[in-house]
């Protein structure tokens, strides 16, 4: 369907003009005149019908079965991508020793983060060519290959592979779920099942922890990984064939838009993002960084010049949009840092099983999914501004995360921290739907398609810069202190196998407390080099919180100005320019 034809339309079919039309509170974010309209087939016309439709009732019910396949399919996938991220953890240190990989161990998590971040855009990019629910599909098959290489690798390298390929498959998962929620939902009903999207990623994140480390010594790592391959294929297919039918089948001319996919573009963003992080990650590299400047010039030089950008320069432009996607870069990446590290202060400072130490992300995950719920079913019930509440919830999970840093040891009692990462879980889901919900308010109604997948993308960076930055922190103060300390208790000078010693401690943090792996004042020496790391991870995570405040507050509360037929078809063609008249 053209602009002009959309005109004709829209003018026959609506005597009053839309103009003067406001959104309501039960607007649904898709009527039933536009039902049929996937993200790939957005036009003015379109956009605009859907915001001025009053009722709920004019959006065609899916069906009991149809919904409960979609959500039990949706849930299934989400667990399996937020498990990955942090199931690792609890095993990372049993991979570490049969791969014989102490040295890179860190790299088990940074591979899978930081594939799934850098190809989200690109697999964002052909959603809208071959809808959501085929690049589902696709992402659960790769999720599902990816598995089965990981399960079966004898090399570091191998193993490597597997997790590249489930992280290209998680990141379709998280985005192309979140984009069919806003599809099939109303605005009242938005930021409840938004909760509920996030809360079933902290299911995972929380579970997928104390799953792996439950079962680890019952079935070993690798089927650990190999039973992952048919569950994902079975709740990708049943999502794909769950889906009404404007959902799952592509339209148009497939073969034409593939090829004006903007390749380059989402080459040199993989290729910054890799080496930034990088560079940034255990032994920090200056040669990365640099090269990652060129290639960012290169990628904003493809995207500027390609009709069809990965993401639209143009909608980065906006002050508010671009300071909630980097507000929601640093406030996730500080997040990991909890995600990824309790588990191990189990581990390696209070000297517990894998069980257990997975167990400990429970109370934040379910702090997390409880705030998300609770501010989506109680507080989010209206579109409008959340900018007060957003940053009322970011400075609270700063609060959190500073506490953190003086309770990550020994001295500390279970019950207060426990109490605190339940509390930063709990903020966390708040800020999640707060900030959602502002940055829908503060940018135009055409763009929110397109700004909902761009906050997905800068959430999924977030992960990997979470888990590689702060694992850079983490790992280049644990190796400061681990020296520090044997070289005190070696006199003044590192003994014989020290340098050996130090590398398997911190790629392996239940060696901490393995049976006569160490002496007592070894393990003294290994439990202060993790309190400390810890400590230094936490407050910076903090520090970073204080900038991430600052963003949120630049977001501003004012909605932008309502816009007439011909400012929404300009501002559609430079934000995304598949738009043809």
């Amino acid at each position: 369907m053209t602009i002009d034809s959309d005109r004709r339309h829209l003018r026959d079919d609506s005597p009053t003009p839309t103009s003067s039309v406001t959104a309501t509170e039960g607007t649904p974010l898709l009527s039933s005149e536009v039902s049929s309209i996937t993200i790939r087939d957005v036009s003015p016309s379109s956009v605009r019908s859907a915001a001025v439709s009053d009722s709920d009732d004019e959006q065609p019910p899916l069906g009991w079965k149809r919904g409960t396949c979609i959500i039990f399919s949706m849930w299934v996938l989400i667990f399996l991508q937020a498990s990955n991220m942090s199931g690792i953890s609890t095993t990372q240190s049993t991979i570490a020793t049969d791969l014989n990989a102490y040295e890179y161990a860190m790299w088990f998590t940074s591979s899978y983060m930081i594939s799934m971040s850098s190809t989200a855009p690109l697999i964002g990019r052909l959603s809208m060519i071959f809808s959501p629910g085929i690049m589902l599909l696709t992402a659960s098959l790769c999720f599902s290959l990816g598995a089965v290489i990981s399960s079966t690798a004898s090399t570091f390298f191998v193993f490597i592979s597997g997790r590249v390929l489930c992280g290209i498959g998680s990141g379709g998962i998280m985005t192309l779920c979140m984009i069919l929620v806003i599809q099939l939902t109303s605005k009242r009903k938005r930021g409840l099942w938004i909760g509920l999207v996030n809360a079933g990623f902290t299911v995972g994140v929380s579970f997928g922890a104390v799953v792996f480390g439950a079962l680890l010594p019952v079935i070993g790592w690798r089927w650990l990984f190999a039973s992952q391959s048919p569950l994902a294929l079975l709740a990708g297919t049943g999502l794909y064939l769950s889906l009404p039918v404007s959902e799952a089948s592509s339209s148009g001319n497939p073969e034409a838009s593939i090829k004006k996919v903007d390749y380059l573009g989402a080459l040199a963003l993989t290729a910054t993002i890799t080496l930034l992080l990088y560079s940034l990650s255990n032994t920090f590299s200056i040669w990365p960084m640099v090269f990652s400047g060129f290639t960012f010039m290169g990628f904003l030089y493809f995207e500027s010049t390609h009709p069809k950008p990965i993401i639209p320069l143009g909608v980065l432009g906006s002050r508010p949009i671009l300071l909630s996607c980097l507000a929601q870069l640093g406030f996730m990446a500080a997040r990991w840092t909890v995600l990824f590290y309790a588990p191990i202060f189990v581990l390696a400072v209070r000297g517990l099983s894998p069980a257990i130490a997975g167990s400990v992300l429970i109370p934040t995950n379910l702090g997390f999914g409880a705030g998300g719920l609770i501010v989506g079913a109680l507080h989010i019930k209206r579109a409008g501004s959340f900018w007060g509440a957003a940053v009322l919830s970011l400075f609270f999970f700063g609060v959190a995360l500073l506490a953190l840093g003086f309770e990550s040891n020994t001295a500390a009692k279970w019950e207060v921290y426990v109490g605190i990462i339940f509390v930063n879980g709990l903020f966390t889901g708040a800020a999640l739907n707060y900030s959602l919900a502002h940055l829908l308010h503060v940018s135009e109604p055409e763009m929110h398609f397109i700004v909902t997948g761009l906050l997905a993308t800068f959430r999924g960076f977030a992960g990997s810069f979470g888990t590689a930055v702060g694992g850079g922190v983490f790992g280049r103060t644990l190796k400061g202190a681990l020296r520090e300390g044997f070289e005190l208790l070696d006199g003044g000078m590192l003994g014989e196998g020290r340098e050996k010693l130090i590398t398997v401690l911190g790629g392996s943090p239940a060696k901490v407390w393995e049976e006569g792996f160490l002496t007592v004042a070894e393990r003294d020496v290994a439990v202060w080099g993790y309190e400390k790391a810890l400590e230094v991870l936490y407050k910076s995570a903090a520090g970073i919180c204080v900038m991430v405040l600052a963003m949120q507050l630049g977001t501003g509360w004012t909605a932008p100005v309502v816009k007439d037929e011909e400012e929404i078809e300009e501002a559609l063609m430079t934000a995304d320019p598949r738009m043809e008249v």
